[in-house]
């Protein structure tokens, strides 16, 4: 799996009004899907469902520019950047090289007694001469990263001038999935995309922006700020995200969270209880709309009902793997087994999956549905390959919330509206929109 990461700084106030004039016409970026070889096995406690497949974009940061390419993640806060000698890797980011990099973020500072939801410790100082503001990271999928925050430009787009941020020079990483690794192509960082106060569109004031992700390799397109390029996408349907006026345990505040209403397979919309779909006192259950988590992830009770559904529905065109033990990526069992060449024929035939949202869907269909394991073969001479059905069961994967990933995603322009606390969703051709908008 490849992580593209981008380090953005927090902005001071005074800068706001050019923040927002910066991001007033729109900028245009290339948005790739990105997917890196097998992952060595990672210890048993360490799950891998988090960055299988990418979202990457292209960002030009320090003076000289360099340029770095980045995991786009709306489930994430703090951006960063790996920074000089943290891995054998190619891909960093040498602050000694840069005019404008403005060196560790000192204690104490405002800044350094933050506390967000990716970091499991406060920041904190590092011992004199230096007085570095020290930070530590984890995410759900166990990989972490150490190092300062820190302050540079970064360039979007073709558009100057840059724009000045706070970020967290990372310069000790673990990658639960392997992706840090110098065999593979370039990847940096990761652009924290969420409502954080730390955030990315926080930080520049963005209150609009919108991405469509093609299939496979294929070119999408982000689009961050303006009201004239979000006009040319195709008619959208909103949902509301879900505010709480007070902070729960297990609820995510600054996440992009919705109201799951149902989870339909064909025409009949499954029998699972309300109550199932919403949060609880605790704030878990929550549904989230994350671009960094590959598949889409429903809680227990709610998986048990699609996964019974979908598999009476499929055995008609694709035999069940029939391996109790078999689990992929610690999430998903719903599983079976047959050639490329059957599958391709057979997803023409598969129920189709709606996410049914308050005033919106997020529908799969086709090949969208299945997921090819890699290096599973079974049959004589490996003829047949394991596939898994793309949504993965949140209980086992150590989450306590409903997950919509990028993989469903895709063919999907999605519209982030801040401004007015919606997310929307259009069918669409994401090849011909990024011809038609890049």
């Amino acid at each position: 799996m490849r992580i593209l990461l981008l380090c953005l700084s927090l902005l001071v106030r005074a800068a706001a009004a050019d923040r927002e004039d910066r991001f007033g016409g729109g900028v245009l970026l290339p948005l790739r899907t990105v997917q890196a070889a097998s992952p060595p096995q990672a210890p048993a406690n360490r799950l891998r469902f988090r960055h299988d497949v990418s979202l990457t974009v292209s960002v030009a940061v320090g003076t000289p520019p360099q340029n770095v390419t980045m995991v786009l993640d709306t489930g994430s806060e703090l951006s960063w950047l790996l920074c000089n000698g943290t891995t054998s890797a190619p891909a960093e980011f040498n602050a000694s090289a840069s005019s404008t990099y403005g060196a560790a973020v000192r204690c104490p500072s405002p800044e350094c007694r933050w506390r967000g939801r990716d970091l499991p410790s406060p920041p904190f100082c590092a011992a004199p001469p230096s007085n570095s503001c020290l930070v530590s990271l984890s995410y759900a999928d166990a990989s972490s990263a150490d190092g300062v925050l820190a302050a540079d430009t970064f360039l979007l787009g073709a558009a100057p001038p840059p724009v000045p941020a706070l970020f967290g020079c990372v310069t000790s990483y673990y990658s639960a999935t392997g992706t840090i690794n110098s065999s593979e192509p370039a990847t940096t960082g990761l652009l924290g995309m969420n409502r954080g106060v730390l955030s990315f569109v926080t930080q520049t004031n963005t209150r609009r922006f919108a991405y469509c992700i093609a299939p496979g390799d294929g070119p999408g397109l982000l689009v961050l700020g303006g009201d004239v390029p979000l006009a040319l996408a195709p008619p959208l349907n909103y949902t509301p995200l879900v505010e709480i006026s007070q902070p729960l345990p297990y609820f995510d505040r600054v996440a992009y969270s919705v109201e799951l209403e149902g989870i339909r397979v064909g025409a009949t919309l499954l029998p699972i209880p309300k109550s199932v779909l919403a949060p609880d006192h605790t704030g878990a259950g929550q549904t989230m709309v994350d671009s960094g988590t590959q598949f889409t992830f429903l809680l227990a009770d709610a998986y048990a009902a699609l996964k019974a559904a979908f598999a009476s529905r499929a055995r008609a065109v694709l035999p069940s793997l029939d391996e109790p033990g078999f689990v992929f990526q610690g999430a998903f069992d719903a599983c079976f087994r047959a050639a490329e060449g059957q599958v391709a024929a057979a997803s023409r035939l598969l129920p189709e999956v709606g996410i049914v949202l308050r005033g919106a869907e997020v529908a799969v269909a086709g090949e969208k549905l299945l997921y090819r394991v890699p290096g599973e073969r079974r049959g004589e001479g490996g003829a047949e390959a394991v596939w898994c059905l793309t949504f993965g069961n949140s209980d086992m994967a150590g989450m306590s919330a409903y997950v919509i990933g990028h993989h469903h995603q895709q063919n999907v322009w999605v519209e982030y509206d801040l401004q007015k606390a919606r997310v929307g969703f259009a069918p669409a051709r994401c090849d011909l929109a990024t011809r038609r908008l890049g």
